[in-house]
């Protein structure tokens, strides 16, 4: 058993039966990142020691017969956006080297209740405002595809992208303002899950946007997800917009697909900067769906639909503001360029701009819903191209969230998982479901996967 490529689902079957320990698996993991980090550059920072006497402690009372928690002994990585009290959290910016939280993330508080075991921090883009996945000043991870060319990792959540298709961990926690879970998913060959906002708290962390943001599982497999969701999910007074959230769990039987109506929209709508290769692989995801019995029924999407992205970008420009323009202006505060531009934006906007951009948006959601009862989910591609050197990265392009952004600003929920090879590289698809309705994206998810529509080869790193 090769450990650093098996799946949370399969390291937790070993670990039922004996197979392994808590320990193996953390002390294997920590000698790939240690060894292959160095080049690729996930970590911001690895916890070897308390990760060590986390899976001692899931040892001994696994040995000790003692009740465990679901995802006991089993390892993840974090975003640091994500606080843990008395310990840096950079929000991937070098302002904050010296920022140390007072409080504990509900994600965190969670997964540890859960029982996993965190190896460390992961780099994200600064603020998690960028779908690239660049951050200058605190260094771009490096896309484990290619070792020979250093490639965008996808933003915002790109140490989590690299850190789970590197095999550094199964599973890690991304964030998803605009894409930045299913962006990096997409370029990192991963499955990746955006939640309704409101589905998971965001007590303790960093925020971007509160209107938008969400915290999402990154893993390799759906299944994968589902677990983490199970662990995540619900309730939490701390965090108002979670009270409203139906309670479910989403790693037991999935959802039967047959009959499922899916849209897929005319391929004439998609934005004019498609890769042919990204197009071709999305299309052969619907014959897929197509063939296990769910109803692929051709879709006229509204003709704003992909203006929502820069009308997404306008809130969150907004939002980012108010958190962080006390100090976006000072040149002597050390921020990326891009980021201090995306932030800044939001000078231009009148008094009046940005409720009146709320009211639109709450306009385009009724909108929108009446349009979407004819279906049970839409698929779409993830990303409109393949991963790109960092070299040729246009800082202000739309590329890499024009397809996701409107996601986020409808209020939906969508997973991205792989649909294949472009010139070598991962591209992914993303289905997107009806708000709070991640389980029929889950168990549309889980079908394709299981008929072989996320199979991949592991990137040439060992």
């Amino acid at each position: 058993m090769d450990i650093a490529w098996q799946s949370l689902t399969q390291l937790k079957a070993a670990l039922d039966a004996g197979r392994l320990s808590a320990q193996e698996i953390t002390e294997h993991l920590l000698a790939r990142i240690a060894r292959l980090d160095p080049e690729l550059h996930a970590f911001v920072s690895v916890d070897a020691d308390g990760a060590r006497a986390l899976a001692r402690a899931a040892d001994q009372a696994r040995a000790a017969s003692l009740p465990r928690p679901p995802l006991h002994g089993l390892p993840v990585v974090l975003k640091d956006l994500l606080d843990i009290e008395g310990r840096v959290c950079t929000l991937g910016s070098r302002r904050n080297l010296q920022r140390v939280a007072t409080v504990t993330a509900a994600t965190v508080e969670r997964l540890l209740a859960a029982g996993m075991v965190p190896l460390g921090k992961v780099h994200m883009t600064e603020f998690a405002f960028g779908g690239w996945g660049t951050n200058p000043l605190m260094g771009t991870p490096r896309n484990p595809w290619d070792r020979a060319v250093h490639r965008v990792p996808g933003g915002s959540s790109s140490g989590t992208g690299v850190a789970v298709a590197a095999g550094f961990a199964p599973v890690g926690i991304g964030s998803d303002t605009g894409g930045s879970v299913r962006i990096p998913c997409a370029f990192n060959g991963l499955t990746g899950l955006k939640v309704t906002h409101g589905r998971i708290s965001l007590h303790g962390t960093g925020l971007l946007s509160w209107s938008l943001d969400t915290i999402g599982p990154m893993a390799r497999t759906v299944a994968d997800c589902a677990l983490l969701l199970d662990a995540l999910a619900g309730p939490d007074p701390r965090d108002p917009t979670t009270l409203a959230q139906p309670l479910e769990r989403f790693a037991r039987d999935p959802r039967s697909v047959r009959g499922l109506r899916l849209a897929l929209p005319d391929a004439s709508q998609l934005p004019a900067l498609m890769d042919a290769g990204v197009t071709a692989a999305w299309q052969a995801a619907a014959r897929r769906f197509e063939s296990l019995g769910v109803q692929v029924m051709p879709a006229r999407l509204p003709d704003w639909f992909f203006e929502l992205a820069p009308a997404a970008g306008r809130i969150i420009a907004s939002e980012a503001y108010a958190l962080h323009g006390s100090y976006v202006k000072d040149p002597a505060v050390p921020l990326g360029d891009a980021v201090r531009g995306r932030i800044r934006q939001a000078e231009a906007f009148g008094p009046g701009d940005y409720p009146q951009a709320l009211r639109d948006m709450a306009a385009r959601r009724r909108e929108f819903a009446a349009w979407f009862e004819a279906y049970d989910a839409i698929l779409l591609p993830s990303v409109p191209i393949p991963a790109i050197p960092v070299a040729e990265v246009d800082e202000a392009s739309p590329a890499p969230g024009i397809l996701t952004r409107p996601a986020n600003y409808l209020g939906l929920c969508a997973l991205s998982q792989p649909a294949g090879l472009v010139r070598g590289l991962p591209v992914g698809v993303q289905i997107i479901g009806k708000p709070f309705d991640e389980r029929t994206v889950l168990g549309l998810g889980q079908a394709s996967e299981s008929a072989g529509g996320s199979e991949l080869p592991r990137p040439a790193l060992d």
